[in-house]
């Protein structure tokens, strides 16, 4: 079933006014902008460019420790990586760094935080999603899409991942298997393109699990409802892709983008890490904001006896 891919052939000089996904909020102006985008890029040779620049494949890797709840488990590594953007504006050595330390960070578990993609869907950048995400060895991986991947074809998105072995989770929560059974991850879908439903994630849970949840944009938590987490991990900001030293300053559209643009924040007792991402869009620059990944060491500091 997953070979059955969708349409995703779209040609280079044909101007697209509506979204090829299911995703909302693709307006024919956005729509005029990529399609000259398109033309303009076509070849990919930004990135290309790009990757001349001294520096350009540096990835940084975010590392930070927190607390599991007392019990017979082991602790537990998250590997977070999100904005992958392969496309015209990304060099494929920057996502393919980035995968190499997640495999050295060994993680057990691998989050992925959507925008695999940058203007279309095509082949050759499914087939190298399907490649990195395929390259780490962990026995979980878990995915959400974001707002470039509903706008592109996400069915033929969503295959790919799966092929690399993730599961993509739209508003849905999964237990961790054993021996992390007490940790629950709830996929939320784009806040901002889809259709965010946090609580009816949350309803798939029986008791009290240690939840963590995965969003594209940190808008998602606008959309939880009052439920309870304990980590919340997103993309989507870029940190402002192209920065100045004292802080972004363009960001994409969000809420909360501006309060939330990079690194960790807590807020009503939840952890909250949003990550610059790997790639970039629109413009293959990134100034005073490199890629990073994320790796969290979640430890059972207080191991029952």
């Amino acid at each position: 079933m997953l070979r059955n891919e969708p349409s995703i052939d779209f040609p280079w000089w044909k101007v697209r006014l509506r979204a090829a996904g299911r995703g909302g909020g693709y307006s024919p102006w956005r729509g005029l902008f990529e399609s000259v985008l398109r033309v303009v890029y076509r070849g990919d040779w930004p990135a290309r460019l790009w990757s001349f620049v001294p520096g350009a494949h540096e990835v940084v890797v975010a590392r930070y420790c927190l607390d599991l709840p007392a019990g017979t488990g082991r602790p537990l590594r998250v590997a977070f990586v999100s904005d992958l953007h392969a496309g015209p504006t990304t060099p494929e050595p920057v996502l393919r760094a980035g995968f190499e330390a997640v495999r050295a960070a060994n993680p057990d578990v691998l989050l992925l935080g959507g925008d695999y993609v940058f203007l279309d869907a095509e082949p050759q950048r499914l087939a190298l999603i399907e490649d990195l995400v395929s390259s780490v060895a962990c026995p979980t991986k878990l995915a959400v899409l974001g707002n470039h991947d509903l706008w592109a074809c996400d069915p033929a998105i969503a295959n790919a991942l799966a092929r690399g072995g993730a599961r993509v989770l739209v508003n849905e929560s999964i237990r961790l298997p054993e021996p992390w059974s007490d940790v629950a991850v709830i996929g939320l879908d784009d806040p901002g393109t889809g259709i965010c439903d946090s609580a009816g994630a949350a309803a798939q849970l029986d008791g009290q699990p240690f939840r963590i949840v995965l969003c594209h944009s940190p808008d998602g938590l606008l959309h939880l409802s009052g439920e309870r987490f304990d980590v919340f991990l997103a993309g989507h900001t870029h940190g402002g892709q192209v920065a100045a030293p004292w802080g972004p300053v363009v960001l994409p559209h969000g809420a909360l983008c501006r309060q939330f643009s990079a690194g960790p924040a807590t807020l009503n007792g939840g952890w909250i890490c949003v990550s610059r991402g790997l790639g970039g869009v629109e413009v293959p620059v990134r100034t005073f904001a490199p890629p990073d990944i994320v790796v969290l060491e979640l430890s059972r500091k207080n191991q029952l006896e």
